[in-house]
């Protein structure tokens, strides 16, 4: 959710709209008995660790200690 999250802040330019449209996104997944794990979440990141890859919004990296162990 951090990578759309991080797209989403973006698009809307305003921190007041951004909070609206998240709103209505966990709205529409309780109504679909849908639920997300609070602690796992991340909101207003500019990157994530997900596996061995960092994700940014200018792409995706290896982790800086995963590309040291390739590299030497």
């Amino acid at each position: 959710m951090s990578l759309s999250d991080e797209w989403l802040l973006q698009q809307t330019e305003e921190e007041e709209r951004y909070n609206e449209i998240v709103k209505e996104i966990v709205k529409r997944l309780v109504e679909n008995n849908l639920y997300v794990k609070l602690e796992k979440c991340k909101w207003k990141v500019r990157e994530v660790g997900f596996l061995k890859v960092v994700i940014e919004l200018e792409g995706i990296k290896i982790k800086k200690e995963k590309a040291k162990g390739i590299l030497n």
